[in-house]
């Protein structure tokens, strides 16, 4: 089992940046790890994710150029540094890990997630 512990949530204005955390109290150096985000009335979307071992990384189109994705993987810890936020992300952020590719992952652990508003 790997527990994952999000932080870094909060209440920002239209255009302001939070970084978000995610730490786990296991190994994580073997996974692809991601963060996902679910806001109200929708369903859960996957935002962005970072390979194991080769640095590739995903995101989806409506957060690249402003979302970025790292991790430090001796730490076993996941960042999101979200900039330029508007309303419509919104949204409760989960970390996940898990075996497969950045491109086709399967995740089996998961956050409880950390809350983000951004204000008009």
């Amino acid at each position: 089992q790997v527990h994952l512990v999000e932080s870094g949530g909060g209440l920002v204005q239209t255009g302001g940046s939070l970084r978000l955390s995610c730490k786990s109290f296991e190994r994580t150096s073997e996974y692809v790890m991601g963060w996902f985000r679910q806001a109200p009335g929708k369903e859960r979307e996957s935002v962005a994710a970072i390979g194991s071992n080769d640095g590739s990384t995903n995101y989806l189109d409506s957060v690249k150029g402003r979302f970025t994705i790292s991790r430090e993987i001796t730490k076993n810890r996941l960042y999101l540094q979200m900039n330029g936020l508007t309303p419509e992300d919104t949204a409760v952020y989960y970390c996940a890990a898990g075996r497969g590719s950045v491109t086709a992952p399967n995740y089996d652990y998961w956050g409880q997630g950390t809350q983000v508003t951004v204000s008009s």
